[in-house]
């Protein structure tokens, strides 16, 4: 009896093993594509964690490595300048009027990094890879247009909390440039 049960058992852990196998390998491949497209960006660690973070890029190819990329972009200077227009910053920060224009001006940068971010979805999406990162690297600018406006008046300081997500999302679009970039050759 007991022989009987095991072999009604034994195809069923065949099945099972030769399951988990093929699972193995083809999670292997998706993240060896991740791997191959991280290697050509500047931040290979920051690349391979954002992508291995999103559940749909197991089964995107690279172009559609480089649209999660810019979404997770997108993300991060929308929630930037949710950070800067929100009336908890503002408050708390500083009653200075200056410090609020100042504030004001790199919300406005940050709102159309999230335009030039939605047009490089779409340039990617119609596999216009040039504009792509024109318009990609118009967001990195936008970023530094922030801290230079803060450099304008030197009795102002340039907040922490700003400088991080600058650096952030600079080097965000530093990754995406070099999946672009891959795209193009």
């Amino acid at each position: 009896m007991v022989t009987s049960s095991f072999y009604c058992f034994l195809p069923l852990l065949v099945l099972t093993i030769s399951c988990t196998q093929n699972h193995s390998l083809f999670a292997n491949g998706d993240m060896s594509l991740i791997q191959k497209t991280c290697k050509t960006t500047k931040f290979y660690d920051l690349c391979v964690s954002s992508l291995e973070s999103n559940s749909t890029s197991s089964e995107a190819d690279t172009k559609g490595l480089a649209i999660i990329m810019a979404r997770y972009a997108m993300a991060n200077a929308t929630n930037t300048n949710s950070f800067l227009t929100s009336n908890v910053l503002v408050k708390n920060m500083t009653s200075d009027n200056l410090m609020k224009k100042v504030l004001k001006q790199c919300a406005d940068r940050y709102s159309a990094a999230g335009s030039s971010l939605q047009d490089s979805v779409k340039d990617l999406e119609s596999e216009l890879y040039d504009y792509a990162y024109m318009h990609v690297m118009a967001v990195a600018d936008y970023a530094n247009a922030c801290h230079n406006a803060f450099k304008m008046y030197p009795n102002l300081v340039y907040p922490h909390e700003i400088s991080a997500r600058e650096e952030g999302l600079k080097r965000i679009c530093d990754v995406l440039m070099g999946i672009i970039d891959s795209l193009g050759s």
